[in-house]
Formats: structure tokens, C-alpha cells, sequence
């Protein structure tokens, strides 16, 4: 499946970093990755990965905001419990929580969680951009380093 995406290059990097951030189970860091380490050019993986996965992440949002449980967890995988542990951080921290939603395992509970609370997209927006250029960009220095 990897190679799938990584021979339709930055579009494809653009679509599994998309499905990543919804309702594939995957990891788009791994295609991220193969793509800088296999000589495409590293910023513009940065920006095709952040452009989907943040997008994926705002699909999370919207779905969250639609307020039907029943969906989330059917479509995402994410049971109402797990939601409501987010709910305690938004509530704390507001939209600002959304710049982790890049975390693994819990990114799309984040992003599925601000929708549901209905935090003001103004704040939640630059936020969850803001996080998830931040991890590939880590991860593209990280890569530099090693290579």
C-alpha cells in the first residue's frame, strides 16, 4: 500500500497523509519519510503532508461539530469516552488544545473533540496547522540529521 501512494509522489503523499488524519488507521510519517530519504525534494513533502493531514484534521473537526455520536464512532473508531477525556483539556485550554492533533493515537480525538465543543474555528484552525507543520517539519530535520 505504501508504494502505492509514494509512486504517485507528492499526491500521493498529499492523499495518505489526508486518510491518515480521518479514517485510515496509518501512519503518513512512514511515507513522509521514504519520500525525503527516497530524493524528493523535502520541503515540498513538508507542505504536501501538512496540506492533507491538516485537512484531514479539519474533516475531524466538522464531523465532531455535527455532534452525532453514533458517526464518530462508527467512522473514526473513536468511542464517546475517549472524547470526553479530551473535553476536559478544550475546556481548559480552548481551540488552542487543536495544535496537538497531530499527536498519534489521540490527534483525531482532539480534532473530532474541539468540533464537538464547538470551539471558534479562528483559534482552532491556525492552531491545528500550526501543530501538524511542526511534526513534519521535525521530522524532516530529524531526517537530515541521520542522513
Amino acid at each position: 500500500m505504501i508504494e502505492w501512494f509514494a509512486e504517485y509522489g507528492y499526491i500521493g503523499l498529499f492523499l495518505i497523509s489526508f486518510l491518515a488524519a480521518t479514517v485510515l488507521p496509518f501512519s503518513s510519517e512512514v511515507v513522509f519519510l521514504a519520500m525525503i530519504f527516497g530524493g524528493y525534494d523535502a520541503w515540498i513533502c513538508v507542505f504536501a503532508a501538512t496540506a492533507g493531514n491538516f485537512l484531514g484534521g479539519v474533516t475531524c473537526y466538522y464531523t465532531g461539530r455535527l455532534g452525532k455520536i453514533e458517526w464518530i464512532e462508527k467512522i473514526f473508531r473513536i468511542s464517546k469516552s475517549k472524547i470526553e477525556r479530551r473535553v476536559g483539556a478544550i475546556i481548559k485550554y480552548g481551540g488552542w488544545f487543536a495544535f496537538f492533533a497531530f499527536a498519534p493515537i489521540v490527534g483525531d480525538a482532539i480534532a473530532v473533540a474541539t468540533g464537538y465543543m464547538r470551539c471558534n474555528l479562528i483559534i482552532v484552525l491556525p492552531s491545528m496547522l500550526a501543530g501538524k507543520f511542526a511534526r513534519y517539519l521535525f521530522l524532516m530535520y530529524v531526517n537530515n540529521l541521520i542522513l
